[in-house]
């Protein structure tokens, strides 16, 4: 049976299952490569053409078949069908030589495989699984989702394959039965049903075929003739009359057990193709393989994506210890609205330049400042930055003038104060003003925070500060 739509749907969603583990970016290009090269060749770029460009490209063969364990149900249908329909029909036709072979009975059982196919087609159209659990013992991995929709028709697939393979089975033992032996007609039922009403339900049955053969449709004499009641033991019928059924019922079987299989299996072959063509289709591995094959790619020949990197900071300057300033300036508005203990000491009045602060007012400040240091024995000055603003070009002018101005000797203490006081700024802020210092090459030029001021140096200063006051 053709199975190339089913066989294309699994095969791509499979592979589709094995692209999950592949870079986007490699997938895309691989995609936009096949469609660029189908554009070429004048042809278009179809799932066929895909899956044959992918398993070129490909160096492991799979050697998976998805389809194995449904080509196993089909044949054990078939084989119960075999075994089924000789054995039915050798029931049906059990003649010992005293009874006659009732066509009620037949007939009765060829409206049992009308119903039971007529079933089948109906559970598969509608997507009904009462078997599931049968599947589940025989399979031992869990079918993919792809294959999951498909169930249904391949179930009813298999099932009209083992009931046409009955149909044949029965036909062809019926045949050999009729040559081999003296077989002998008659009907029968308790029902109060009168000759012309049987004779009129037969006519109805033989229908389709009264042009192609006429010897196969009854005739009301022979109706009348061959009917037999179960308490009768000897008729005065004709024996060549009880045989001549066989017509009858052979073109009965074929038409009302064979055919119908033969059909309804036919269909459900074509709405399984037409079914893995539309989920195909409608895969979203498929749409967004079309998205692949429509977007151009761009290769700049780098794989590293450096949108995550830091700057190159590294420096061999160490934080050092917060000096006792005798001068703090706030650097445009920095560490408000309160500085840490460890950077005020006593009453010392705050100082402030940069940010909105014109040029004039930053060079008083820097004479108020050495005003400040120039009475020190040990002058130190502190600026208060914020860490996670970069060192400007504004404030290297205003410490390059301040170091020109202020004793040679001053010690500048450039503190990055983080948003919150108590905490320390991160590694990557503290390395760009350590590198900042670096770059000035004036050693009296460090960097310290609060948190790099040892405690006992803190509490001598607090004890200092209470002895002045």
């Amino acid at each position: 049976m053709p199975d190339s739509a089913i066989r294309r749907l699994l095969e791509f969603d499979n592979q589709v299952q094995r692209d999950r583990d592949q870079n986007p970016v490699f997938l895309h290009r691989r995609d936009r490569r096949f469609a660029l090269d189908c554009h070429d060749q004048g042809v278009g770029p179809d799932p066929d053409r895909w899956l044959e460009h992918v398993r070129r490209l490909s160096s492991r063969a799979s050697t998976n078949d998805p389809l194995k364990l449904w080509r196993r149900v089909t044949t054990g249908f078939a084989l119960a069908g075999l075994v089924a329909g000789t054995l039915a029909m050798l029931g049906l036709l059990f003649y010992d030589g005293g009874q006659r072979i009732n066509l009620t009975v037949i007939l009765a059982f060829v409206l049992l495989q009308c119903i039971l196919a007529v079933t089948t087609t109906v559970q598969a159209f509608a997507g009904w699984q009462p078997w599931r659990w049968l599947l589940r013992k025989f399979s031992a991995a869990r079918p993919s989702d792809a294959l999951q929709t498909l169930q249904p028709l391949l179930m009813a697939r298999a099932a009209h394959t083992g009931g046409l393979v009955f149909g044949v089975a029965g036909l062809i033992t019926l045949l050999v039965l009729v040559v081999i032996q003296d077989l002998a007609f008659g009907w029968s039922t308790t029902l109060n049903t009168g000759n012309d009403s049987y004779y009129r339900l037969l006519a109805a049955i033989a229908t389709p075929w009264q042009h192609l053969w006429p010897a196969a449709m009854p005739d009301r004499e022979l109706v009348e003739a061959t009917r037999f009641f179960r308490s009768e033991s000897s008729t005065n019928t004709d024996p060549a009359l009880w045989g001549s059924w066989w017509p009858f019922v052979t073109m009965t079987w074929i038409t009302y057990v064979v055919l119908p299989r033969l059909a309804l299996l036919m269909l459900t072959i074509v709405h399984t193709q037409l079914r893995a063509r539309k989920a195909l289709q409608a895969h979203h591995g498929w749409i967004a393989l079309q998205y692949r094959m429509e977007t151009p790619t761009v290769d700049t020949g780098n794989r590293h994506n450096d949108a995550a990197d830091q700057p190159d900071t590294t420096t061999s300057a160490k934080l050092q210890p917060l000096p006792r300033a005798q001068a703090i300036i706030r650097w445009a508005e920095a560490g408000r609205p309160t500085l840490p203990r460890a950077i005020i000491a006593g009453d010392q009045e705050l100082l402030a330049a940069g940010g909105s602060a014109s040029l004039e007012h930053d060079h008083h400040i820097i004479k108020l400042a050495n005003q400040q240091l120039t009475s020190a024995l040990t002058p130190a000055a502190i600026i208060v930055t914020r860490s996670w603003e970069p060192p400007t070009g504004e404030l290297a002018d205003f410490l390059q003038q301040a170091r020109d101005a202020w004793p040679r000797h001053t010690t500048i203490a450039l503190v990055p104060m983080a948003t919150q006081p108590d905490q320390s700024p991160p590694d990557h802020q503290l390395r760009q003003w350590l590198r900042f210092a670096e770059r000035t090459g004036d050693e009296r030029m460090v960097v310290s925070t609060p948190m790099t001021t040892p405690p006992d140096i803190l509490m001598h200063r607090a004890l200092q500060d209470e002895d002045e006051s």
